[in-house]
């Protein structure tokens, strides 16, 4: 699709919007920096945002950033142009330098007491928090890492969120091919310090072949990188309906998955489609822990995850444990099976709203497989997993023993997912898609 004119509209701090209306072939970051200090006038911004599907605020930072924003941008000029549609402005959201309250990194100086801070920055570079409970192992991770920045070639955006965006890279000296997840490090907020921490603890201590390899973590200005496996297929969101023995096959991996993590107190709390990455080799794993949670008991009480996928006990705030990690597998099995997510409970119902959708968790029948599409093996698998009460749901080792999945091991288990997953590479590279596979 070829660039059309289209505006951009810039926020200010005075409440004016700023509209631009771009028509060059190729915007730069340098390009949109240099409008925005226009209309700042007498104030300087380094960086920008702009908002996601979710309404989640992207920070742009770079030139990969950039064209980030804009790939985003174009499918939405896309979508509306074929539905005979006007897009909206690209709304941007200027992130003002105030001098006397930054330092030279362009940080924002965190004034509370330190120990609730992930990093600092000082003159000599990054210095971790010397309060922080996890420093010796954060420090030790940062201190073991093999990987730097002027190693890394950024190839392609994999994919962007609230979280980060991943790119596809080219680690130089080895001449391999890996992930990278770039996230921005805003000390003010804990929430952020809590996540970036969570996930690069996880990342550094597993060691399995059902969880995401991990490389190397490095600091770069106001971002931290995560460098990980790379796999070339892609996460099973893209993959919409999965055939029921091939889906088998792959819960056989995810189970073990999630009894690994469990083995180390983890539980990963966001089990979806997109955080279950697969390879052309046929191997299934799970990644993305920025909201998992290592625990001294075997129960946990914070809201934290994706809400369509959590369990009742969830939702309403109980204490909770593995058998909510067992209700999201059900969860995610019927939206793989099926093609569509499970709720509402019947295909007739409209899409619901997110306070709708939880009541309907909690009050609602759990959704089922139908007996006259799939085998009564993976139907009994999923009604176990889902059972309201968290009590009557099999342990995530016995659900290993369950026919289903154990029908659908063997020898060959590994070379038959290969044999699917390039299968629908290929029909999704026909269809235009795939991207950075």
């Amino acid at each position: 699709m070829s660039l059309q004119p289209f505006i951009i509209r810039i926020k200010t701090q005075q409440g004016e919007d700023v509209d631009w209306t771009v028509q060059a072939p190729r915007l730069t970051y340098s390009d949109v920096l240099e409008v925005i200090a226009q209309a700042l006038q007498n104030n300087v911004s380094n960086t920008f945002e702009y908002e996601d599907d979710d309404g989640d605020r992207i920070i742009v930072s770079s030139e990969a950033e950039m064209q980030a924003m804009m790939s985003f941008y174009m499918s939405i000029m896309e979508e509306c142009s074929n539905s005979g549609k006007m897009a909206p402005p690209l709304t941007l959201y200027p992130r003002v330098n105030n001098a006397g309250k930054r330092n030279f990194h362009g940080l924002t100086i965190n004034t509370r007491p330190v120990e609730s801070s992930l990093v600092q920055k000082a003159d000599s570079g990054v210095v971790l928090g010397t309060g922080h409970r996890h420093d010796a192992e954060l420090r030790e991770i940062l201190a073991n890492g093999t990987m730097a920045e002027a190693e890394i070639q950024y190839l392609e955006v994999l994919g962007c969120g609230h979280s980060g965006t991943v790119y596809k890279a080219l680690h130089k000296p080895s001449n391999n091919v890996i992930a990278v997840k770039v996230m921005h490090l805003d000390i003010s907020k804990e929430g952020v310090q809590k996540q970036i921490a969570s996930e690069l603890q996880i990342l550094y201590k597993c060691d399995s072949p059902v969880i995401i390899g991990f490389y190397s973590a490095f600091f770069n200005e106001d971002r931290i990188s995560f460098c990980t496996e790379f796999m070339d297929g892609g996460s099973l969101e893209i993959y919409k309906c999965i055939p029921e023995t091939i889906l088998g096959k792959m819960t056989i991996s995810i189970v073990q998955g999630l009894n690994y993590l469990w083995s180390l107190k983890i539980l990963h709390r966001d089990l979806k489609p997109s955080n279950i990455l697969v390879n052309t080799q046929g191997e299934v794993k799970l990644c993305d822990f920025g909201v998992s949670a290592q625990l001294d008991r075997s129960i946990a009480e914070t809201y934290i995850g994706t809400n369509a996928y959590m369990s009742p006990e969830r939702v309403l705030g109980h204490e909770y444990g593995i058998p909510s990690e067992v209700w999201t597998l059900g969860i995610f099995l019927l939206e793989m099976a099926t093609g569509r997510f499970p709720y509402p409970v019947t295909p007739r119902q409209q899409a619901l709203s997110p306070i709708d959708l939880l009541q309907c968790i909690v009050h609602e029948n759990p959704p089922t497989l139908s007996l006259d599409k799939y085998s009564q093996s993976f139907s009994d698998f999923v009604s176990q997993c889902m059972q309201k009460d968290p009590n009557a749901r099999p342990p995530l080792i016995d659900l290993l023993q369950h026919t289903f999945l154990r029908m659908n091991d063997g020898a060959l288990r590994q070379q038959e997912i290969a044999t699917f997953i390039c299968m629908k590479l290929q029909q999704l590279k026909l269809q235009g898609q795939t991207r950075g596979l």
